[in-house]
């Protein structure tokens, strides 16, 4: 380590455990010996981060950190469309400012992409700098103390169907999906849950339905299947009414009584993916006259009968 004089500008050299070392030229002398002592500190310390080292682009980053990632399909999906967005994909890492990420995020806003989206991408491109910094590529996160838009709470987002839409919804409905549309309203299964229901997960004698997989749709409208959502495996007590729909809609669609025929058919041999779901739930809204109601809300419907039959809030979160 030393620091020397060329000219007019004084120049400060730090050697590293490999033997190369690593210069900076400043314009006074006290600026290169404080440079000089931060490397130091910042080599004892183990927190030293080679200037060289942010050369990489970030999208030529996230391509080879992502490649190490034990992820599944959605997040790979949810990855790539993130770091895919940014201005910034082809600026090296050690350049990145927070500026270039707040010029972003008020991008995103202008193009009224909704908050609960902002902060999807912000986090999924936020880890990959703070994967960056691990690496010791960037010596700091440069989204940290960015601010994105407020995410307004969930209770006051939560939209209850009332008892009147359930029930338009149920008469307008095909008789096949009118089973679906129950298994949500009055089951609380999410659509990838209730759409991978299979005829062994149904315990007609007991009254009850063990959720036990998803279906999540994969590339070129093919299915996936995967367990349930945050490891939401659980049993669902059914109404007698209930159970005799299921055991009605088996019958009148052919259901075949093998303990792995599914309940809901899609193309093939598969069950429905979200596409099909959606289209037919878009179809039964318009029938119903109803608007507003999103599928998932059948889900909210289902806690809020349970929680004014007097289930407590934990037991209904659970």
């Amino acid at each position: 380590m030393s620091v020397s004089k060329r000219g007019n500008v004084y120049r400060a050299r730090v050697y590293l455990p490999d033997g190369k070392q690593r210069s900076k030229t400043c314009q006074l002398k006290s600026q290169a010996k404080q440079w000089e002592a931060d490397q130091m500190a910042a080599l004892a310390t183990g927190s030293f981060v080679d200037p060289k080292a942010g050369r990489a682009t970030f999208t030529n980053y996230y391509q080879d950190w992502a490649n190490r990632q034990v992820w599944e399909s959605t997040t790979v999906k949810a990855m790539n469309l993130a770091a895919g967005s940014v201005p910034f994909a082809n600026l090296p890492l050690g350049r990145i400012r927070r500026s270039n990420i707040e010029q972003w995020v008020k991008a995103m806003v202008v193009a009224d992409l909704a908050a609960g989206t902002i902060k999807t991408r912000f986090n999924n491109v936020r880890s990959v700098f703070r994967a960056a910094v691990r690496d010791r590529l960037i010596p700091h996160d440069p989204s940290e103390g960015v601010a994105i838009p407020r995410q307004r709470r969930r209770e006051a987002a939560m939209r209850l169907p009332t008892h009147e839409q359930v029930g338009a919804l149920m008469q307008a409905a095909d008789p096949s999906f009118k089973t679906f549309i129950a298994l949500a309203a009055f089951a609380g299964l999410r659509l990838g849950e209730a759409a991978a229901i299979q005829v062994g997960d149904i315990d007609f004698l007991r009254k009850k339905l063990a959720v036990v997989r998803q279906v999540q749709r994969a590339n070129q409208g093919s299915v996936e299947l995967r367990p349930p959502k945050c490891g939401s495996e659980r049993t669902v007590f059914l109404a007698p009414d209930l159970v005799e729909l299921l055991a009605s809609h088996n019958a009148c669609n052919g259901v075949e009584p093998e303990p792995t025929s599914w309940i809901f058919r899609g193309d093939g041999e598969d069950p429905p993916h979200q596409n099909t779901i959606g289209h037919r739930w878009r179809r039964t809204l318009k029938r119903a006259g109803v608007s507003g109601v999103r599928l998932h809300d059948l889900r909210h419907y289902f806690a809020s009968g349970l929680i004014a039959a007097g289930c407590d809030v934990v037991t209904v979160q659970r």
